[in-house]
C-alpha cells in the first residue's frame, strides 16, 4: 500500500504529526510518500503532489486549504483530512485520533481491497478545445481582472441553453456542495448541505442581480463574457486561466469525482464555528 502525506505548510504540529504517521506506515510495510513541502520540514525525499494520484490513500493534515492542495494531485485517490484548523468541513479527524484513524484504513485495505470513501462531486471549467482547469472541490470562478466599481465584465449565463442571467457583474461563481461554505458564502450564496445533488449559480456584485441557482448536476452552465480584455477563471482559488474575451466557458460535473475517506464530519457542528 501506498500512501501520501500533506502536511499545512510552515505548521510544525503538522510536520511532527506526518512524521507519526510516516513511522507508522513504516511499521506496517506501507510505503510513504511526503508532498516537497512536507519532505523538507522533516528532512526526507519529497514527491510532487501532482504523483499523488498513484497512491492507494492520501493523508492532508491541516484546513480545508491543505485539503484542496492535497485534491488537486489526488485525483480520485481517496483523501482522509486530519483537522488542525478552526472549522473543518473536509477534515473530520482530530489531531489526536489521526495516527489510529490512518492505521485503520491501512488495515481495511489489507482485508478488504479498498479504503472506505465517498464520492463528492467536482466541477471542470473548460473553453472550447483549447484549454480546461483542473476540476474544482469547492468552486470555480470567472471575473473581470479587477472587482469593484466601474470595473467588472458582460456576462450571459445558460443553464442548459436556457437564459438565466445577462448584464454587468464582477463575475460569476459556480461552487459544489461542499464548496458553499466557502467562497459562495461571502458572496451571499446559500449553504447547501452534503450529498444534495446541485451545483450553485452565483452571479457577484451583478448590476441587475438574480438570486443564486442550484442546477442538478448534470446541467451544462455557458458564460459568455465579453467587455474587457480578458478575464480571469480560477479552480478552487489556486489554478488559473487568463482568457481573452470574449469567450464562451462552459462548466459541468467533472468525470472524476474526489473521494474522502474516513469518518464524515458533522455538518452542523462545523457550521457552528463559522459564529
Amino acid at each position: 500500500m501506498r500512501v501520501g502525506i500533506v502536511a499545512q505548510r510552515g505548521n510544525a504540529r503538522a510536520a511532527y504529526l506526518a512524521a507519526d504517521i510516516g513511522e507508522m506506515l513504516a511499521a506496517r510495510d506501507a510505503e510513504t510518500w511526503y508532498d516537497t513541502e512536507t519532505a523538507d520540514a522533516i528532512d526526507v525525499e519529497g514527491t510532487p503532489v501532482e504523483e499523488f494520484d498513484r497512491c492507494d490513500l492520501v493523508v492532508s493534515i491541516g484546513g480545508d486549504g491543505t485539503f484542496l492542495f492535497a485534491a488537486r494531485g489526488a485525483g480520485s485517490t481517496p483523501i482522509l483530512g486530519v483537522n488542525l484548523g478552526e472549522v473543518g468541513f473536509l477534515n473530520a479527524v482530530s489531531p489526536d485520533d489521526a495516527v489510529a484513524a490512518v492505521r485503520e484504513e491501512v488495515e481495511r485495505v489489507a482485508e478488504t481491497g479498498e479504503v472506505r470513501a465517498r464520492e463528492v462531486p467536482r466541477v471542470q471549467a473548460e473553453g472550447g478545445q483549447e484549454w480546461s482547469l483542473t476540476p474544482a472541490l469547492n468552486e470555480v470562478v470567472v471575473q473581470g481582472p479587477k472587482r469593484g466599481h466601474g470595473q467588472g465584465v458582460e456576462v450571459e449565463v445558460r443553464v442548459d441553453g436556457s437564459l438565466y442571467t445577462a448584464g454587468h457583474a464582477d463575475g460569476l461563481l459556480v461552487a459544489t456542495p461542499t464548496g458553499s461554505t466557502a467562497y459562495n458564502m461571502s458572496e451571499r450564496g446559500p449553504l447547501v448541505q452534503p450529498g444534495v445533488p446541485g451545483f450553485i449559480v452565483n452571479d457577484m456584485c451583478a448590476t441587475d442581480t438574480m438570486p443564486p441557482l442550484i442546477v442538478p448536476l448534470d446541467a451544462e452552465i455557458t458564460v459568455r463574457v465579453d467587455g474587457a480584455d480578458e478575464v480571469v477563471v480560477s479552480a478552487d482559488g489556486a489554478s488559473r486561466y487568463h482568457v481573452e474575451i470574449p469567450e464562451i466557458i462552459t462548466l459541468t460535473r467533472a468525470d472524476e469525482p474526489a473521494r474522502v475517506a474516513g469518518p464524515e464530519s458533522d455538518f452542523f457542528q462545523a457550521l457552528n464555528k463559522l459564529e
